[in-house]
This record gives structure tokens, sequence and C-alpha cells, in this order.
């Protein structure tokens, strides 16, 4: 059972009390992704996330890296392009030293300079890695295309030349803008209580907030003012990579869109993590054009990103894109028929219900979706929603995003 209640500091917290009774998966989610960067803030959310380690007023870097390690524990982050997430995984006795260590490097971090140094080409490198996985590297290049100038066009990473630049003040004016209990959800998955949680969480931050308090507040129009779409049609760019890098996709419903399940159900049909999803089937079982096809839809909170993804020989591409081409019409010329519709709901529904099972994953989605909802939907929740799902609907869905007039194509050569 799912609870959900604010402490006195304005930290909203929610509480997934169905997971193992031995092991506790916490963290604390902060609506500080790269969307909220300034123009001249490139990359500095990922950079802050990475510095969120390397010291508070009460503990040094070598403290907070042995902190959970030293019980078993682990503890870890990523950063999106809304969310920075802060998560550790534990053993149950230890919460209180959990939760305590997640808020002290969230709220009271201090970003040393000579760990800022040593850090940054740390970042500096993994940038570089990331420009040598095309397979990666697409993804951000193709929301570049879609959202041009746009917070959601940034790379997460950012440049290496904007890394240079920062210093230990820079990063705590973008925390002291962003990194506020208010802007901020503490998610915990596990077999305690809300009085437990209560009880092993700091009463404030040290660090005083900046500006203003909640997430809108903080976020400028132009920041929170829809994507306008960006460039249709196909783009080309010279990587000489061994094997062609191809998307196509387009810009698609926000989260809370009624209509985004049933694009999360086409986008199942067409190119999920089954092997007889229908690019799967058309671009590897009956040709061995590809290795891999898949389908992708990243949700936002006003719009999210449809797009399919193959790798494939650079004589094949012509061939692959008139197959992925022939999919989306089958999809859009006519409904589904009432075995296939029966057929693909049961799938999704599946695997949804399977992956509950891995319980650091449903955590992390579940924080993602209150943050930046306040809604979590249960899992027979949305097995409902699917089930209600009708065929014209999803056509009428298909028509509008699948539609080539709506496409942009990316292709590395």
């Amino acid at each position: 059972m799912r609870h959900n209640f604010t402490l006195d500091s304005g930290l909203r917290v929610i509480l997934d009390d169905e997971a193992s009774a031995n092991v506790v998966y916490a963290g604390i989610a902060v609506a500080a992704g790269t969307r909220y960067e300034q123009p001249h803030e490139s990359g500095m959310a990922h950079f802050v996330e990475h510095m969120t380690f390397k010291g508070t007023p009460h503990l040094t870097s070598l403290q907070i890296l042995n902190r959970m390690e030293s019980v078993g524990g682990d503890l870890n982050a990523y950063t999106g392009k809304e969310e920075v997430v802060y998560y550790a995984t534990f053993p149950r006795q230890h919460l209180r030293r959990a939760l305590t260590l997640l808020s002290d490097i969230v709220f009271n971090s201090t970003y040393p300079q000579a760990e800022l140094e040593k850090e940054r080409e740390v970042v500096i490198d993994e940038i570089e890695s990331y420009n040598d996985s095309p397979a990666e590297l697409i993804y951000d290049d193709f929301e570049s295309l879609l959202y041009p100038d746009h917070p959601l066009g940034r790379r997460i990473l950012g440049d290496a030349d904007s890394l240079r630049r920062y210093s230990t003040a820079d990063l705590q004016a973008y925390t002291s803008r962003l990194y506020t209990p208010q802007r901020a959800v503490l998610f915990v998955k596990g077999k305690v209580t809300e009085e437990e949680v209560r009880k092993s969480v700091p009463a404030a931050p040290s660090r005083p907030p900046r500006g203003g308090a909640n997430i809108s507040s903080e976020i400028s129009a132009e920041t929170i003012a829809p994507p306008r779409g960006g460039r249709e049609g196909a783009v080309f760019v010279d990587r000489h990579t061994h094997q062609a890098h191809v998307m196509l996709g387009a810009p698609a419903y926000a989260l809370t869109d009624p209509r985004y399940l049933g694009l999360a159900l086409l986008s199942n049909i067409l190119g999920g993590p089954a092997m007889n999803s229908r690019l799967s089937l058309a671009l590897r079982e009956r040709t061995g054009l590809v290795y891999t096809a898949e389908s992708s839809l990243n949700a936002y909170t006003d719009t999210s990103t449809w797009a399919v993804y193959f790798g494939c020989d650079h004589a094949d591409v012509r061939r692959c894109l008139r197959l992925v081409s022939r999919e989306l019409r089958r999809l859009t010329d006519a409904p589904l028929s009432a075995r296939a519709l029966a057929a693909a709901k049961r799938q999704l529904c599946g695997q949804m219900s399977i992956a509950t099972d891995n319980f650091e994953s449903t955590a992390l989605s579940m924080a993602k979706r209150y943050l930046l909802t306040s809604q979590v939907p249960t899992l027979d929740q949305q097995i409902e929603r699917i089930n209600a799902l009708q065929a014209p609907d999803l056509q009428a869905i298909a028509c509008e995003i699948f539609s080539p007039d709506r496409l942009t194509t990316l292709i590395y050569q």
C-alpha cells in the first residue's frame, strides 16, 4: 500500500510498503534536471549530480562513499531532462543512516573547488565516451532536432567548454535555486512505517532556499512552455560509423494525457522488448537486416518523444526505412483486429506485472511520477486503463503520431 505525506520542511514523501521485508529502496528526487538549466548552464544538472557526492559540512567525500557500502548497501544517482534522483539500496535496519545521508548530500552539499577540479575531468571523459557510442548519442541528437531552442533539446551531459568554466559558486547558485525541499520528493519502498520515516529524516536542510518555493514558481515562462515541433524530414550526419544508425519519430502526448497510454501500447506493439514485436519480426527475423529494432516513448510533463531506432549496414538503410513505414501504415490504415488488440493488451499487462518484481526500478519510476505529477497509478489501475482501450481510438492515435508529415528522421552515416 502507498502512503503520501509532507514533512514540516515541505519535503513530500511517498512510501510504498509492498516490498522485501529485509531490503529498503529509498532516495530523493529533485525537479532540477536539464530543462531547468539557464542557457549559460549547459550540463550543470548532471555536473551537480556528480559533485553532490563530494562533501557536506558533516561528511567528506570518502565518508559519503563509505557510508552505505560499509553496511552492504549501495548509493547511486542519475540525471534526466526533468529530474535528478539520488537513491540507495540497503538493509532495513539502516533506514536512519540512509535517509540522513540522502538528505545531507542533497540539501547540504558544499561542492568544494578542489573536488570540482578533479570531477570535471571525469565528466569530460564521460562525454567523450558517450560521443563514441552512436547508439546512445543518437537519442540526444534526435531530441535536439525535435526541440530546437528549447531546454528539452539540450544534452544532459553538456559540453566540455562549459564544464571548464564552472566554479563552486556556480553550482551553489544552481542548487540554491532548485534544490529545495518543496521541489523534491523523498521516496521509500520497503517494510517500514510512516513513523519510522519521519523519525529518520533530519528536520530541515541547513542550506537556506532562495527564491520561490514550489516547482512551477522556479521555472521561467520559456522553460515551462510546451516545446514547439522541430525539423521534419530526414537529417544526415557524417559520423563515419561502421554501420548506419537511424532514428525516426515525433513529439507526442504529455505523461498525463489520456492518449499517452494508448501510444505506449502502440509503441510496444511496434518495437517493445519482446522478440515478437512487429519491427523485430520485419527487420530481424524475416530479413536479417538488423540486430536491434526498437520503439521507445520517453515522457515529460508537457510532451513525450516517440521514436524508432535501428542500426544496419549503410546499404540497407532505405530498405529498412521502407519496412518501418510499412509497419506504421498497418497501424494507421486499419484498426487492430479484436484478436490482435487482445493479444497486445495481454502482453503489455504481463510485462508490467513482471516489472513490479524489480523493486529498485519500481521505486525509481514511482519517484519520478510522483515528483512530476503528484500521482502514481497502481498496477491494477493501469491494467484497467489498458484493457479499456479500443481499436478505433488506437488507430486515431496512430494516424496523428505516425503520420509521415510529422516524422523527423536522423541518420548517422
